[in-house]
């Protein structure tokens, strides 16, 4: 199997880790908040992409990679043991990603605030599942 570049998903979830301790520090200060949830976009994202890499390095045959449903390919992940958390918490940070990408209300910003470090530890786990797998092939 292919060694899949996990560095900008590393970065992605250092920023992350960052801001999420800033914010902690202070948690009312929006603009601390605004970035964190912008950091939690491109990090969800970017999991994502790292998952449909391995995916598609040849960890798992799938008859059709690109018409795999983001249902279907978490419940893989999982029994591959690459997630911490289940569908329905994925399901859950899917639908946070959304609220934030089509408007900016703040109690909407307060919501997806409150998921963001619940995430974060998940998409280290999955970061450590992935070095620890690309280690031992």
């Amino acid at each position: 199997m292919e060694i899949i570049d996990l560095t900008s998903f590393e970065k992605a979830l250092t920023s992350l880790f960052e801001v999420i301790e800033v914010y902690n520090s202070d948690s009312n200060n929006s603009i601390t908040r605004d970035s964190m949830i912008q950091r939690f976009e491109y990090t969800y994202s970017l999991s994502l992409k790292m998952i449909k890499r391995y995916f598609a390095n040849g960890a798992f045959v799938f008859e059709n990679l690109e018409g795999m449903t983001f249902n279907e390919m978490i419940r893989h992940a999982n029994k591959m043991g690459l997630l911490r958390s289940n569908l329905e918490q994925w399901n859950n940070y899917r639908l946070k990603r959304n609220l934030t990408s089509h408007t900016y209300d703040e109690q909407i910003a307060f919501e997806v605030a409150s998921i963001i470090e619940d995430f974060a530890q998940d998409a280290k786990f999955l970061l450590n599942k992935l070095k620890q797998i690309q280690c031992t092939d």
